[in-house]
C-alpha cells in the first residue's frame, strides 16, 4: 500500500463557551477518520485550535472583569480537557491568538493585496456612542421593518424570517449598552471574491488525487449544489476588516483596523500545523506549497460551508498556497427529535457528561453509528442510546471475549492453540471483510462500517451458541476441541477489535493489554494469534445504567423559575377590531406539505414545498427553532395565506405564508396549525 501524507482539521470552537455534544459530533467524526488513517500506516496529522478573536470575546472578557487573553487561556484549558476526555487525539490543539497565526494572517493579506485582490471603500455602519464602537449586525436590535416584531437582531427577524440590513431596523438600540446607535462612516477593506469566480467554479466542481492513486471530490454533492447556486448568483466582495475596539490582529498599514475573525480563523489551521512542524521537524512548506502532493481535509458543520468552500480556497490560491483536497460537511445534532434545550436538559455539555460518570466511548460509538458521508442531521435518542450501546458493544462484542477467555486461562494456562482448523472458515471470512470495512471508514460511512462489524459479531455469537464451550468443558476427551473453539473466539474478538478501534480506542487498548500484543494496526487482520499466551480476562466495559442518563439530563437542566409566567395568563392583547370585509381580503387555504428542508446559510428558516391543489408553492418560514426534523412535517395539512404578495429573499422567492401560533415571549414556542381530517389541499378557510 502506498503511504499517504494527510493533514486533517476540525472546525475551530469559539472561545466563549463550553464544548457540548453538538461540537463533539464533528470532533468524533474527525477523530475516527484520523485514527483509521493512522492504523492504515499513513502519515496523518490532526490539528485544531480555539477560535479566539472578535467582538463577543472582547465583551465577554469585559463582563467578567478580565482581559481577553485571560479569558481565552482559561477556555483553551477547558476545551482541551473536554476533548481529551472524549479521547479526541489531536496532534496539536492550539489558539488563533498565536504568533504563528499573526504572521500567516499578515502574509496572506499582503499577498492578496499584491495580487490586487484587496479593495478599500467607505461604508456606513451603526455606531454605539456610549461604548464608542461600531456595532456588528448581531449587536444591534430593534423592531423588524417587515412585521414590526420587537427585539430582533440587525440581520434577520426570528418571527417572520425576513432579512435586512441593520440600518433598516425601526427604533434600533445597541445590545451592548442600550444606547441609540448613530450612523458613521468608516473605511473598510474587502477581498475581491467575485474576481475569483472562475477559479472557484473549477475548484468546487473538481477533485484531487490521493496519495494512493484514488480520487477525492473537493465537495460532497449537496455542498457542490449549494456552491453552484451561490456562484451563479454572483459572488460579492467580502469585508475582511473591523474597526477598533476589537480583539484580534491589526491590519498592516491600517492603524485602528483589524482582521475580521473569519479571515484569521481558517488561517489558524496553518498556524496550528506550523507550530507542530516547528516542534517535531516536519517540513511545513512541503505540505502547503501550491504543487504539494500531500492531502488536506477539513471537517466542518454545514453552517460554515460558505467560508470553507469559497473564501478559504480562494484566499489560499491567491496567497500562493495549496487549496484543500476536500471539505467534508456534516449536519446538526438534535436530542430526542428536538433542538438541544437548556430547559429540557438536552443541551448537554461534554464536561457534564464526563462528570456524571458516563463512559465517553458509549457516546463515540452511538454518534459514529449515526454518521455517513452525506450532510444529514443526526438525532441522539437517549433511550436508543442506552439500548444500542448495551446491545452492540457489551452484549455482542465484549461478551465474545468473556465467554472464551476463562477457559483459555483455567484449562490451558492462558495459551492459545498453536494450530486452528477453522473448519467453518469463520476467521478467514472475518479477515476477508477488512477491505470492505476500510472502504466504509475511508468514505466516512461509519454507520455502514459498524453495521458490518455487528453483523460479524452476530455470526461469531452464533458460533458460540453452536459449539457451546461450556458444554465441551464438561465432556471428557473434548479438551482439544474446547481449546480450538475458544482460540477461534479470541481470534475473532481480536479481528473485531481491529475494526472497532477507530471508534473505541480506549476499549481497544484494554483488549491489547488483555491479549498482550502491540497496538493493533489494520494490516494485523491478515494474521492470527497462534500459540500465544494471553493475560487473565478483565471486564472491559460496563452496560449503561439508565439512571446515569437521567442524572445527566437533570445536571443540564437550567432552572426556568425566573422565566415562569405570572399567575395571570400572559396573552398578547387583541388587535384592533376589523370588519368582515377586511377579513374577506385574506385567502386562507389548506396546503399539504410535499417537502420541507433546512435552508443552508440560515439558522431560522425552513423551506416548504406546499400543494394547494391547483398549484404548488415555495414558502420560507422562520420556524426552524421549533422543528428540528423538517422531514417529519411532510404530509401535514397546514394553513397557508395564499394571496400574500411574493417576497424575494436572499434564499429565493417565498410565495405565501404558513400560519403558526405563538405566545408573546421568545420562549413560548411556535406551533403549526393543521386542518382536520377530510380537508383537502386547496380548500378555502373562512
Amino acid at each position: 500500500m502506498t503511504k499517504r501524507q494527510i493533514l486533517v482539521t476540525s472546525a475551530l470552537p469559539y472561545a466563549n463557551g463550553a464544548i457540548h455534544l453538538g461540537h463533539m459530533v464533528e470532533h468524533i467524526q474527525t477523530d475516527v477518520w484520523v485514527r483509521f488513517q493512522k492504523m492504515r500506516g499513513h502519515e496523518c496529522y490532526y490539528v485544531c485550535a480555539d477560535d479566539t478573536h472578535g467582538t463577543p470575546i472582547m465583551l465577554a472578557a469585559e463582563k467578567q472583569g478580565i482581559t481577553p487573553e485571560q479569558l481565552i487561556e482559561r477556555v483553551n484549558t477547558e476545551h482541551l480537557a473536554d476533548f481529551s476526555g472524549f479521547h479526541i487525539g489531536y496532534d496539536n490543539y492550539y489558539s488563533t491568538n498565536s504568533p504563528e497565526n499573526k504572521a500567516f494572517s499578515e502574509q496572506v493579506y499582503l499577498a492578496l493585496k499584491a495580487n490586487d485582490k484587496i479593495a478599500s471603500r467607505t461604508i456606513e455602519q451603526l455606531f454605539d456612542p456610549e461604548k464608542n464602537m461600531f456595532l456588528p449586525d448581531r449587536f444591534v436590535k430593534g423592531e423588524c421593518p417587515k412585521c414590526g416584531a420587537a427585539d430582533q437582531y440587525g440581520d434577520n427577524c426570528e418571527k417572520c424570517g425576513a432579512t435586512y440590513s441593520p440600518t433598516e431596523l425601526k427604533n434600533p438600540y445597541s445590545a451592548v449598552s442600550g444606547a441609540k446607535p448613530v450612523l458613521k462612516t468608516s473605511e473598510h477593506y474587502f477581498f475581491r471574491l467575485g474576481e475569483c469566480t472562475d477559479f472557484l467554479k473549477d475548484w468546487t466542481g473538481g477533485s484531487s488525487l490521493r496519495g494512493d492513486g484514488g480520487s477525492q471530490a473537493h465537495l460532497q454533492a449537496e455542498s457542490l449544489n449549494k456552491m453552484n447556486e451561490w456562484i451563479e448568483g454572483g459572488l460579492q466582495d467580502w469585508d475582511i476588516s473591523r474597526d477598533a475596539p476589537y480583539f484580534g490582529f491589526e491590519i498592516p498599514g491600517a492603524p485602528g483596523k483589524y482582521f475580521y475573525v473569519w479571515l484569521d480563523a481558517p488561517i489558524g489551521y496553518m498556524a496550528s500545523f506550523k507550530n507542530l512542524c516547528d516542534r517535531t521537524g516536519i517540513d511545513f512548506d512541503a505540505w502547503f506549497k501550491p504543487d504539494s502532493k500531500t492531502e488536506m481535509y477539513h471537517f466542518i458543520g454545514k453552517d460554515i460551508l460558505y467560508f470553507h468552500a469559497l473564501f478559504w480556497p480562494a484566499m489560499l490560491k491567491y496567497a500562493g498556497y495549496r487549496a484543500p483536497s476536500g471539505v467534508f460537511a456534516h449536519g446538526f445534532l438534535t436530542v430526542d427529535g428536538h433542538k438541544m434545550s437548556k430547559s429540557r436538559g438536552t443541551f448537554i455539555t461534554a464536561k457534564s457528561y464526563l462528570d456524571c460518570g458516563l463512559n465517553p466511548e458509549w457516546m463515540r460509538y452511538y454518534i459514529a453509528g449515526k454518521l455517513n458521508g452525506r450532510i444529514e442531521d443526526i438525532d441522539l435518542n437517549l433511550n436508543d442510546f442506552v439500548a444500542r450501546v448495551n446491545s452492540d458493544v457489551v452484549g455482542k462484542f465484549v461478551n465474545i471475549a468473556s465467554r472464551a477467555a476463562g477457559f483459555i486461562s483455567k484449562r490451558f494456562g492462558g495459551q492459545l492453540a498453536a494450530k486452528l482448523e477453522d473448519e467453518t472458515r469463520l476467521l478467514g471470512n472475518i479477515a476477508g471483510e477488512a477491505e470492505n470495512i476500510a472502504a466504509a471508514y475511508e468514505a466516512r460511512e461509519y454507520a455502514k462500517a459498524l453495521r458490518e462489524v455487528m453483523a460479524i459479531a452476530d455470526i461469531v455469537n452464533g458460533y458460540v451458541d453452536a459449539n457451546k464451550p461450556w458444554e465441551l468443558a464438561k465432556q471428557e476427551g473434548q479438551d482439544a476441541r474446547l481449546h480450538e473453539v475458544c482460540s477461534v473466539l479470541i481470534n475473532a474478538f481480536r479481528l473485531l477489535t481491529i475494526y472497532l478501534k477507530p471508534v473505541l480506542p480506549k476499549l481497544a487498548e484494554g483488549v491489547e493489554a488483555f491479549l498482550d500484543v502491540a497496538p493493533l494496526q489494520w494490516a494485523d487482520a491478515d494474521q492470527l494469534l497462534l500459540g500465544h499466551t494471553i493475560k487473565p480476562y478483565q471486564h472491559l466495559m460496563q452496560r449503561i445504567d439508565p439512571l446515569l442518563v437521567e442524572k445527566l439530563i437533570e445536571a443540564n437542566k437550567q432552572s426556568m423559575e425566573t422565566q415562569a409566567p405570572a399567575a395571570a395568563a400572559n396573552y398578547e392583547p387583541l388587535a384592533d377590531t376589523i370588519k368582515i370585509d377586511d377579513f374577506a381580503k385574506l385567502d386562507l387555504r389548506v396546503g399539504k406539505v410535499l417537502a420541507c428542508n433546512f435552508v443552508d446559510g440560515s439558522d431560522k428558516l425552513l423551506q416548504f414545498t406546499v400543494d394547494l391543489g391547483f398549484e404548488q408553492r415555495n414558502i420560507f418560514s422562520g420556524i426552524r427553532s421549533a422543528y428540528q426534523q423538517p422531514e417529519a412535517l411532510v404530509g401535514r395539512k397546514v394553513i397557508v395565506v395564499a394571496n400574500l404578495a411574493e417576497r424575494k429573499m436572499r434564499f429565493g422567492v417565498s410565495q405565501g405564508m404558513i400560519v403558526c401560533a405563538s405566545g408573546p415571549e421568545d420562549n413560548s414556542g411556535l406551533f403549526l396549525l393543521d386542518a382536520d381530517d377530510g380537508a383537502e389541499p386547496g380548500m378555502r378557510i373562512g
